[in-house]
């Protein structure tokens, strides 16, 4: 029951929104009762990081067959970052719970939530063996070289999805493809 809860938590998240729903709710649309719900989520946080530790691995997921298709170590890793670009475009609620969740627990002084943390550091890992593909150096440059090509690629999407890049055209994703493509390229030997 815990992965129907989930897919159709993502159903609600993408429709109304995180404040926008409830457990009971999730629990009608699934076809349980609400104390089956609690069962499986504590409480609506519990099923919020739920629903960003499956962001994350849908996203790596996306990056993973964007590079899948490509035939060279730079355009994979130019692959990879367009998966990640169109994936918010395509999972805005999403996107935005993933990398809000870690940081509100903090906040509320909990430690990490195991299944997020892990599945955020595994979508990271995918990046960081990308590029450890296409630079050839020791392990703490590749990694230094990672957190720069995921800020780049993470700027740009919640540019995109903060409507920031609007004024470019008819299509922005389209203009921020070609940007963040020439950028990676100019950022490195791709």
């Amino acid at each position: 029951m815990r992965p129907a809860l989930v897919e159709e938590g993502l159903a609600l998240l993408a429709e109304k929104g995180g404040d926008g729903f409830s457990l009971r709710e999730l629990a009608r649309r699934v076809g349980v009762t609400a104390n089956a719900s609690y069962r499986h989520f504590a409480n609506k946080e519990a099923l919020m990081l739920a629903l960003a530790a499956e962001g994350f691995r849908r996203l790596r997921a996306t990056q993973e067959a964007a590079e899948a298709a490509a035939d060279s170590p730079g355009r994979k890793l130019v692959a990879g970052g367009l998966g990640y670009l169109r994936f918010a475009h395509a999972n805005p609620a999403l996107f935005r719970l993933m990398f809000g969740a870690r940081a509100a627990a903090r906040r509320g002084g909990d430690n990490d939530d195991p299944e997020l943390a892990d599945a955020s550091f595994a979508a990271f890992e995918t990046l960081r063996q990308a590029v450890a593909r296409v630079v050839d150096a020791d392990q703490a440059t590749v990694s230094r070289t990672a957190l720069r090509a995921w800020a780049m690629v993470h700027g740009f999407s919640q540019l995109l999805l903060d409507g920031q890049l609007d004024h470019l055209g008819a299509d922005p994703l389209a203009e921020a493809e070609v940007a963040l493509t020439d950028a990676i390229r100019a950022a490195g030997p791709v």
